[in-house]
């Protein structure tokens, strides 16, 4: 049986999303939304703990699947990006 897909959504209009495994999205979705839990973090702190909780747990790049995952979840307004100097994101 092939491996179940999802397609993601791009916040930016005329920005395609990518065809990515249902299995790795819902566990970067997990990770993403567990690491923002009740906080705000920079883009450099939300992927330091990405990469601390996931080494060896998903197959592929972390960073990569991190980023299509994370601008997904902004397209589907479940978290955002402040608009601070420097930016953080947080759940909606």
């Amino acid at each position: 049986m092939a491996e179940e897909k999802i397609l993601t959504k791009h916040p930016l209009e005329g920005k395609s999303g990518k065809r990515i495994s249902k299995q790795n999205y819902e566990t970067l979705k997990k990770a993403i939304l567990f690491a923002l839990k009740g906080k705000e973090l920079t883009h450099t702190e939300l992927f330091d703990q990405l990469h601390r909780n996931l080494r060896g747990k998903i197959s592929g790049n972390i960073s990569w699947y991190g980023e299509t995952v994370k601008l997904d979840l902004e397209a589907r307004k479940i978290i955002e990006r402040t608009a601070s100097k420097l930016p953080t994101y947080r759940v909606k």
